[in-house]
């Protein structure tokens, strides 16, 4: 039925009641605003390097480091010994477990990252779940609103099933590895230990044990040395 179950180990979140066991695994994204207002109890555990901008609705657990150059707006509750890089961009809603890294140019919102999950560089983040030790290559967009802003559909094996929801990027189950410059359209379903192939555009549902590749045409041509050309010819 597509549950949490079937993408996650709960054992790795400290927030699995955000997960119904009879429900799609994307409702959790719905709950997160009234489960950290009602259970998010701001405080600074970790270390600070310089002067990184953090709300006051911001948890940081211990041992996690937070480097100069980031902004927390909150409200957003991170775990212990987290990485969280110079320029990452953490705005509203985010839940983040333990031993994740949160990268340079990054950008999170309205999400939920498993326990040791890395976005290490230059991705978007929003409406979406990461599992245990999923990875996100550099570059890597998890769009969350169609072109035309309408309702999103998870394209199922057996139809398409309605979310209800008008931003939603993508759940990622555990340890599977998006490679870099991929981007995974509104609604993307990936299952456990998958692998999708960089530069990938992806949309859809991907079964747990799958590889997503895709090849392109290249040529490689011997380049003309100055002074092959004939005379009086320019080169264009």
């Amino acid at each position: 039925m597509l549950t949490a179950k079937e993408f996650f180990e709960l054992g790795h979140t400290a927030h699995s009641k955000l997960f119904e066991p009879d429900k799609y695994a994307w409702e959790a994204l719905k709950q997160i605003p009234s489960y950290l207002k009602f259970r998010l109890k701001p405080a600074i555990l970790g270390e600070l390097t310089g002067k990184p901008f953090i709300s006051n609705s911001v948890f940081i657990g211990r041992g996690t480091i937070v480097e100069q150059g980031a902004m927390l707006k909150g409200p957003a509750w991170i775990g212990e010994n987290c990485q969280i890089r110079s320029g990452c961009y953490v705005r509203e809603n985010v839940i983040v477990g333990n031993g994740v890294v949160m990268g340079n140019s990054c950008e999170f919102k309205n999400c939920i990252l498993f326990d040791e999950a890395q976005v290490p560089h230059f991705s978007y983040v929003g409406d979406s779940i990461l599992g245990y030790r999923a990875h996100l290559g550099a570059g890597v967009i998890l769009s969350n609103v169609k072109l035309d802003h309408a309702e999103i559909f998870v394209l199922a094996t057996d139809g398409a099933i309605a979310t209800g929801l008008r931003k939603f990027g993508a759940i990622i189950g555990d340890r599977s590895e998006i490679g870099c410059n991929a981007v995974l359209n509104p609604g993307s379903v990936i299952g456990r230990d998958c692998i999708i192939y960089p530069g990938t555009n992806f949309r859809g549902m991907l079964p747990s044990n799958s590889i997503v590749k895709i090849r392109q045409n290249a040529q490689m041509l011997s380049r003309r040395q100055k002074g092959e050309d004939s005379a009086g010819s320019s080169p264009g």
